[in-house]
């Protein structure tokens, strides 16, 4: 059994576990190509509900969580997800850090990646989200990374990490298609996108899209792997020759 066989039968065990128990049930976290299994798995599915997130609006790595009859749908307060700080104990002394460096520390520690979940960092902090049982190790074990003493906390979201920095792009388009819209966002042509579409590197809210004509909805998440990801935040207006003005805002 290869992994993805494996995971298409963890996914089917735990959707059958909460329709027969009517009891939560949830995956660890899934990478974007995982996420694109769970969709496919999910859609021969029937009578099931779930929601899949991160801990926050933009994650990139999410838990998929089934919902049992007493949960609303998209219900995410039952989510076994933790939001830990990571901050340096002397902020005048510590290096800037990147996502690599924290990553690096967690699996010094013995983490395994599907454990943990996005790393938002900012430099100098970091917020980390995480399996909700793996939390308080995180914060009782973790006091350095590379070579910055650091403290852990759990606690709540911050707005820094619920509203990122995005930058603004605007531009005309012939049709809101996919290679259009990835052309625009990292600012080169249709075809130089046209490879990343066909190696399966771009999804579209967690789901592999390969299509160049995929038209994608307003306020849907496109990640291109290794390029970074933007919301598409819609048309603006047409222009006389009936191209159409459109927006996006690309991670920073």
């Amino acid at each position: 059994m290869n992994e993805e066989q494996w995971l298409e039968k963890r996914v089917e065990e735990l959707a059958e576990k909460c329709r027969m128990r009517d009891i939560p049930t949830h995956t660890e976290f899934l990478n974007l190509n995982e996420q694109d299994i769970f969709y496919r798995t999910m859609r021969k599915q029937k009578g099931v509900r779930y929601v899949l997130a991160g801990g926050y609006p933009m994650a990139e790595r999410k838990v998929g969580m089934f919902l049992p009859s007493y949960l609303e749908e998209g219900d995410e307060s039952m989510l076994p997800v933790s939001c830990v700080h990571i901050l340096p104990l002397n902020e005048k002394f510590a290096d800037k850090l990147s996502h690599r460096d924290y990553l690096g520390a967690l699996m010094n520690l013995g983490i395994e990646r599907h454990k943990t979940g996005d790393i938002v960092t900012d430099g100098t902090r970091a917020w980390l989200f995480c399996m909700t049982d793996l939390a308080d190790y995180i914060c009782e074990n973790l006091g350095q990374v590379r070579h910055t003493r650091v403290y852990a906390e759990i606690g709540e979201v911050p707005a820094e990490v619920l509203q990122p920095e995005f930058e603004t792009i605007e531009g005309s388009v012939a049709s809101v298609r996919l290679d259009a819209l990835l052309a625009l966002a990292f600012k080169t042509s249709r075809s130089k996108m046209v490879p990343c579409l066909e190696a399966g590197q771009v999804f579209v809210n967690g789901r592999l899209v390969m299509s160049a004509s995929e038209v994608p909805a307003e306020g849907a998440i496109v990640s291109v792997r290794h390029m970074g990801r933007f919301v598409y935040r819609g048309v603006k207006s047409e222009t006389r020759k009936g191209r159409l003005f459109v927006t996006v805002d690309r991670y920073v």
